[in-house]
């Protein structure tokens, strides 16, 4: 079953089927309940080189009949193409002069490499002011109401792009009704309840800030969010209250958002009492206060934890209390608990990634180590083999040498050491004539280190 319109959109729609009058609207916010409309099909939306404009749909049409609404005829709208005729792509080149900064601005970023223009910064008298200008254009009305232009100096230069409005921001919010008393509070309520003044809020003020939390955690519950009581017992002094923790938090998706909520207070300049006027002249660290503040009917929630998105702290305003406000902070507890989501799985790849590429890192050293070690024992076993050639060569000599001895002590003698040479001779041929591939012995990490580069070798970390 199609879900019904709300009054903001059955409002939009209305206006549409009498033609778009001007002076209707006192901002842009229209346009995004008429992107609602267009995608139940009640209206067609049209985007001209920014200039926006609706007509009704046949579907659209027939609503506001069955509603008792006669929509006048729109015979000014512009003519759909068929579709069997697309309308060709038409070629934007950039203009030489342009007596409308945002013109040229829109034109020159629709033909920009990745939507980015980057002006030099110049200085003198005649040096174009391109924060001005990005300023005359976002004015203009020009701009596509989902995009949104953005100016800033860099290293490069004065960097402009055109960037789409995150959808988040284009959402259409659904208001959040408060109750008029509170009939089944949430444990979380209940418990402050229960205190006399757990928010340090004065007592009138107090009921009205309960009401919206139970309205706040009821929506955020719903979502499959969690809440649970802080640690705040009342309200501690002026000039501390803002690093107060929350009196509640919110869990969404493993993020916990701490809730502190605050009594806005009224200020006024001090009228000093005489008894405070004696006491400074007589006391020269005497210091009379210049405004006084007293507790005022407007309450403030502060968030905090988790990446903010829309704010960080809502707050009473004249024209926009802060029951109209709830939508958004419900909206901006589930953004927040997203991004902590979206940033846990981005770790844990991360984390994925760099496991990987250690472990590939350390079978390398593990390679490298084993051949390193090969080659060692290689020049070893080289070595003992020219070793080998010179003790026979002079073993042979000795020998010769020997013979020509007459009996006696002498030659007994070296007939005692040849007989030593020679068997050591044998064992040093013998491990030279038949040398073996050699099994390293299992390295330590330090015996590691020299193969794994920036790497650790006791875990995936990096020096």
């Amino acid at each position: 079953m199609e879900q019904a319109l709300n009054k903001r959109q059955q409002a939009v729609l209305d206006w549409v089927g009498q033609g778009c009058p001007d002076g209707v609207w006192p901002d842009s916010t229209y346009k995004t309940s008429g992107q609602a409309l267009q995608n139940r099909g009640l209206i067609k939306v049209t985007k001209r080189r920014g200039h926006w404009s609706a007509h009704l749909t046949e579907k659209g049409r027939q609503h506001l009949i069955e509603r008792g609404i006669r929509p006048v005829e729109q015979s000014t709208r512009p003519p759909e193409r068929p579709a069997r005729e697309p309308a060709p792509p038409r070629p934007r080149a950039v203009p030489k002069a342009l007596a409308n900064y945002a013109d040229q601005l829109l034109d020159e970023l629709a033909v920009a490499n990745d939507g980015c223009l980057i002006k030099p910064i110049e200085s003198g008298p005649h040096a174009v002011n391109w924060a001005s200008r990005v300023n005359a254009a976002r004015k203009s009305g020009k701009i596509p109401h989902t995009q949104e232009l953005h100016g800033y100096r860099t290293h490069r230069g004065y960097e402009i792009k055109l960037v789409d409005i995150p959808a988040w921001r284009l959402a259409e919010l659904t208001p959040l009704p408060v109750p008029a008393r509170l009939t089944k509070p949430h444990a979380v309520v209940a418990a402050l309840q229960k205190q006399p003044q757990p928010m340090g809020l004065t007592k009138p003020l107090q009921g009205r800030a309960l009401r919206i939390i139970q309205t706040l955690i009821a929506a955020t519950t719903a979502q499959g969010h969690k809440a649970s009581l802080g640690t705040t017992q009342g309200a501690p002094p002026p000039h501390r209250r803002r690093k107060a923790p929350p009196h509640f938090s919110i869990t969404a998706q493993g993020e916990s958002v701490g809730f502190l909520v605050l009594q806005e207070q009224d200020r006024r300049e001090h009228v000093p009492t005489d008894k405070e006027l004696a006491d400074a002249k007589k006391h020269s660290w005497m210091r009379i206060p210049r405004f006084d503040y007293t507790p005022s009917s407007r309450l403030r929630f502060i968030l905090r934890g988790g990446s903010p998105h829309r704010a960080s702290e809502w707050a009473d305003l004249p024209d926009r209390p802060l029951e109209e406000q709830l939508a958004e902070i419900v909206q901006e507890v589930g953004l927040r608990g997203e991004a902590a989501e979206r940033k846990r799985l981005a770790d844990q790849q991360a984390r994925e990634v760099q496991q990987k590429r250690w472990e590939a890192a350390m079978q390398e050293a593990h390679a490298s180590y084993t051949h390193a070690y090969r080659v060692k024992q290689l020049g070893e076993q080289a070595d003992t083999w020219y070793q080998a050639r010179r003790l026979t060569e002079y073993v042979a000599a000795v020998g010769v040498h020997a013979t020509s001895l007459p009996p006696g002590q002498e030659r007994t003698e070296v007939e005692a050491w040849l007989a030593f040479a020679d068997a050591h001779l044998q064992n040093l041929t013998e491990s030279a004539s038949a040398p073996k591939l050699p099994t390293p012995p299992k390295p330590s990490g330090d015996d590691l280190k020299p193969f794994l580069g920036h790497w650790s070798p006791y875990g995936p970390r990096s020096y």
